[in-house]
């Protein structure tokens, strides 16, 4: 009598169909583009202000205005992606930061550059929290969506290290390139994102939308970089107080607010985990410390040590190899 020994078949739950690779791919795609963007644009400073003849706090501003955009509006995206679906507002945010860069790299006065950067600035703030939830949409709970996840944010690690790299090559051609190069890439992967992306959460009644909290923390969040960007200037100090007065006024009303809302923008709980301020607190530091270091490393190498371009985009590369 011959006996037969069945194996159990073992499916493995981690790989991932053609389908969710696509997905992923696009997903990655949009946070690569937006670490590009940065990176790309801080190595192309120096010759941005020899061509349209701006000053540093000009300069400054043009970095300051993404900023500005990107904070004022990142809980708002948020929000307003789980209101009118993730996908929805990923393509159209997708599509605002194609248009933009593309407005910027024909920018013939600085006050076009700081529309293009401050609006790019907010499609990134719409198009980042919309893209990070499809990867929960996309993706079952499991081995899967964690891979995505570490993937995705190994993506965006990427786009930023790179993108200094880049940078300095694109640089050496013309600075629009820096510009024109996003709306290539960002074409790309919209069109992927049409045919790959799905969104299969359920979109949230609208009532529960907190539009005062809304714009409260936006406000504030604007009123607080633009207080900070001003202090770059002795003479500017009195706006620059302002602001930031007025920043502080308008947290203690978003407080307020979110304290007796039926549907919170933030549900104020979270923050009595000491890890999770801690960590965010962190992160306020550490950013905010990198980002000064890179500009202004970024017009010393160039302006005073003469180095080019590429030389500079490699010089900042030592600095994010952990990353």
């Amino acid at each position: 009598m011959v006996s037969t020994v069945l194996k159990p078949q073992v499916s493995d739950s981690s790989r991932m169909s053609l389908r969710e690779r696509g997905a992923l791919l696009v997903l990655c795609g949009a946070i690569f583009l937006e670490g590009l963007d940065i990176a790309m644009l801080n190595v192309a400073l120096p010759h941005i202000r020899a061509d349209l003849d701006v000053s540093t706090t000009v300069l400054s501003a043009v970095v300051s205005a993404y900023v500005i955009g990107y904070a004022g509006f990142m809980l708002l995206g948020g929000r307003i992606a789980d209101l009118y679906g993730r996908r929805r507002v990923f393509l159209t945010a997708l599509a605002v930061f194609l248009a933009l860069s593309g407005f910027g790299g024909l920018a013939t006065h600085e006050w076009m550059l700081l529309v293009a950067r401050f609006i790019t600035g907010m499609a990134a703030a719409f198009m980042t929290p919309a893209g990070l939830s499809l990867i929960t949409t996309n993706f079952e709970e499991g081995p899967r969506r964690n891979k995505a996840i570490l993937v995705y944010a190994g993506a965006a690690s990427a786009g930023y290290s790179l993108g200094l790299v880049a940078g300095g090559v694109l640089t050496a051609i013309s600075w629009r390139w820096v510009f024109f190069a996003p709306v290539i890439l960002s074409a790309l992967i919209l069109i992927g994102a049409v045919r790959l992306i799905r969104d299969t959460a359920t979109i949230e009644q609208r009532p529960a939308f907190d539009a005062l909290g809304a714009v409260l923390m936006t406000a504030a969040m604007v009123s607080a970089a633009f207080g900070i960007a001003r202090l770059e200037q002795l003479e500017n100090l009195g706006s620059a107080l302002a602001a930031l007065a007025s920043s502080a006024v308008l947290w203690m009303c978003f407080l307020k607010v979110e304290r007796t809302a039926n549907e919170p923008l933030i549900r104020l709980a979270i923050f009595r985990s000491d890890a999770l301020v801690r960590a965010n607190l962190s992160m306020l530091l550490f950013g905010a410390s990198f980002f000064g270091f890179q500009f202004l490393v970024t017009l010393y190498l160039q302006e005073l040590l003469r180095w080019t371009p590429l030389q500079t985009g490699l010089a900042l590369i030592v600095v994010s190899i952990d990353a």
